[in-house]
């Protein structure tokens, strides 16, 4: 492995961070995962070393390969990594990182582009679950242009629209993991909920909050945010996710009326720090709640009729529109909007030390 890496840097919904091919990478865990450490500047409070963006929402990679399973264009594994600490892990996915795969796909050549607009079909590797993701290609070339907008970027962009099949009971087994809608954990009702993203739906009340506030009053909650661990680590193996102490999931989401409009808003913890939006997995995971009775937040949702449910979720910076279909009171699958942008394609070098830890791990 030379000293630099392809790699092409990209916005991925409200997130961003790189995108590599499969085969650029070590083939080994261990020392893809040093090596991913030095190309982000981990572990670092300001990662001042690397790409990342100090932020967990900017310290993400998307490994991408051509698939080989039947009716399926690319495999896709999602990496997050720790920003002060050394810690690479696949134990989630990344729906907004997922609207960048598509058109990464297609201008590394892995996908034939078509005139006007492709289809992808990509299987992701953390969750074993298939997306479509529509990306515009006017004369066979990716587009990033147009006038799609997405609360939490600035401007216009075209339009990634994504749909999610298969995605209940990804990560834990279930959709509801507890075979209950809710359960209760440190004192207050709790649904236990994985339709993509395993999340932990709280009311805000219960806590304490009016589920208004900004993320920085949230992260300077203390209480609060002792209390939300607590239940964390409680609910994790409940989730069958087993200890989560040094797991980035479940996420956990607190819920309260919309006020700006919507079906509900939303505060969620990714886990230590409070999301200035929404992960688009965690937004379906959440609709979903609000699409089952006795769930928490399906009593303050605003839910329209009809077997196609567009719920706009409200987060800090705006909203997401889920499209729930639900047959015979479930939901059987869901499409967001995404948009996605190229911004930097070329070669990033990691850090010396990690590029050395990542050889000797591959030996």
């Amino acid at each position: 492995m030379s000293d630099g890496l392809r790699c092409m840097w990209m916005r991925g919904g409200t997130s961003k961070g790189g995108f590599f091919l499969r085969s650029d990478l070590p083939g080994e865990a261990a020392a893809r995962d040093a090596v991913l450490l030095g190309v982000m500047g981990s572990p670092d409070a300001r990662q001042i070393d690397g790409m990342g963006g100090a932020d967990p929402l900017t310290s993400k990679v998307a490994v991408v390969g051509p698939s080989e399973r039947e009716g399926v264009d690319l495999d896709y594994l999602f990496l997050q990594v720790f920003v002060d600490q050394a810690v690479v892990t696949d134990a989630q996915n990344c729906g907004n990182m997922l609207a960048g795969v598509a058109p990464f796909g297609i201008e590394r050549g892995l996908v034939a582009a078509q005139d006007g607009e492709t289809p992808v079909v990509i299987y992701m590797e953390n969750t074993g679950q298939t997306a479509v993701a529509r990306v515009q290609t006017p004369g066979g070339r990716v587009s990033y242009e147009g006038d799609a907008h997405i609360d939490g970027v600035p401007g216009g962009a075209a339009p990634v629209p994504i749909e999610f099949r298969d995605t209940a009971g990804s990560s834990c087994g279930a959709l509801f993991p507890t075979g209950q809608v809710v359960d209760r954990i440190g004192g207050v009702a709790a649904t236990l909920i994985d339709n993509g993203m395993p999340c932990v739906v709280l009311n805000a009340a219960d806590l304490g909050i009016s589920g208004t506030e900004s993320p920085a009053d949230l992260e300077a909650n203390e209480a609060l945010r002792v209390r939300l661990e607590a239940i964390r680590l409680e609910a994790g193996p409940m989730m069958n996710l087993g200890d989560v102490t040094e797991k980035s999931v479940p996420k956990m989401t607190m819920v309260s009326q919309a006020t700006r409009g919507g079906a509900i808003s939303t505060r969620t913890f990714i886990p230590h720090r409070c999301h200035k939006a929404i992960g688009v997995l965690g937004a379906v995971s959440v609709a979903t709640a609000c699409l089952t009775p006795g769930a928490v937040g399906h009593q303050m949702a605003v839910v329209p009729e009809g077997a196609e449910k567009a719920l706009s979720v409200e987060h800090p910076t705006g909203e997401m529109t889920v499209v729930g279909h639900v047959e015979d009171g479930v939901v059987t699958r869901a499409e967001v909007l995404r948009t996605a942008r190229k911004l930097m394609d070329g070669v990033v070098f990691p850090a010396p030390a990690a590029l050395a830890m990542g050889r000797e791990a591959a030996e």
